[in-house]
């Protein structure tokens, strides 16, 4: 933690609150251009706000830490939210827009990792290799040897087409897996040019599907939107895989129908309760669990920085943001 004056003057470099203590190996990309605070616990960032809060001109945030309406309420020089994350549902958009304050976000910033994460999961669970290298371990050999299944040409369903779902499609290519899409959002899309299929239904989706890839924004408006249909619907030779947000699977109708052979299994980076996860999932072995580190790579954070750092750079020029937050 890093303390400074309070007289904030014109000719310094814009001060800004990092909220994000997992950042802290990249503040050198903000530290060259901006007087960044970094506290480590809830505790440290009270003692910045309470000297330097008056000073703060930014805040450095995701969907998980937000910027609680308690916290802007101690910034009067409050200029702009830059979110590392893609996803913002944990921040008051309306509220901060009330502010008049500049908000950003980091699309496609970490899509090539929490893509390849995906195929990680799918092809964990159809070869069964957590457990394979789990009882190998153990001395067993001929005993885990059965027949698996083969993850190419099965048919792929994504519940969301951002630039996430569109590195997952891109990958499946390679695969030869048919891709078909649904857009929560309702809007009809214009005509693939890579063939992808796109289906006005979920529950169609997931029929028509062999994995079904979530990897839609949280919130609202995509609350439980996996439930017991769509888990139907995509049968027990069909597999569940979540990279985007815990809250569009009903976790309840999850468990159910892992447990019992609704489905056939499922790959999970993320969870409504993060970070518990129901010991129903934690104790089933047609389940691959991941601790929602899909965009967790040194080459996802060096470009999540240096697009929060390229935002910044464009508010404080007076420039349009790299990627603002829609409206």
């Amino acid at each position: 933690m890093s303390l400074a004056g309070s007289n904030e003057t014109a000719d310094k470099p814009p001060c800004v609150l990092l909220r994000l203590p997992f950042l802290h190996p990249w503040r050198a990309v903000l530290e060259h251009e901006f007087r960044l605070l970094s506290p480590t616990t809830a505790a440290e960032e009270q003692v910045l706000i309470d000297s330097e809060g008056a000073n703060i001109r930014a805040i450095v945030t995701n969907a998980t830490y937000g910027a609680p309406e308690a916290l802007l309420a101690q910034l009067p020089a409050l200029e702009m939210i830059a979110v590392f994350s893609a996803g913002y549902e944990g921040l008051d958009v309306a509220g901060a827009r009330a502010r008049g304050l500049a908000l950003s976000h980091g699309p496609g910033a970490n899509a090539a990792a929490v893509a390849d994460l995906t195929f990680g999961l799918m092809l964990g669970l159809l070869r069964q290799l957590p457990q394979r290298d789990r009882l190998i371990r153990t001395g067993a050999w001929q005993e885990i040897r059965g027949i698996t299944r083969t993850l190419s040409g099965k048919r792929l369903g994504l519940l969301g087409l951002g630039q996430v779902g569109q590195a997952i499609a891109r990958r499946a290519q390679g695969f030869d897996m048919p891709v078909s899409y649904y857009k929560p959002s309702g809007a009809v899309p214009a005509a693939s040019q890579h063939g992808w299929r796109y289906q006005a239904d979920l529950t169609q989706l997931a029929e028509q599907s062999d994995v079904l890839v979530v990897a839609c924004p949280g919130g609202p408006a995509t609350q439980h939107l996996v439930n017991t249909r769509v888990l139907q619907a995509l049968g027990p030779q069909g597999w569940l895989i979540n990279i985007s947000r815990g809250s569009v699977v009903d976790t309840e109708a999850l468990i159910a129908a892992l447990q019992c052979g609704t489905i056939a299994g499922a790959g999970l980076d993320v969870y409504e309760q993060e970070p518990q996860v129901p010991l129903p999932l934690r104790s089933l072995d047609n389940v691959l669990l991941q601790p929602h580190v899909a965009g967790f790579t040194e080459e996802a954070f060096a470009a999540g920085i240096d697009l929060v750092r390229r935002n910044l750079l464009a508010h404080f020029a007076g420039q349009r943001l790299i990627t603002p937050i829609p409206a």
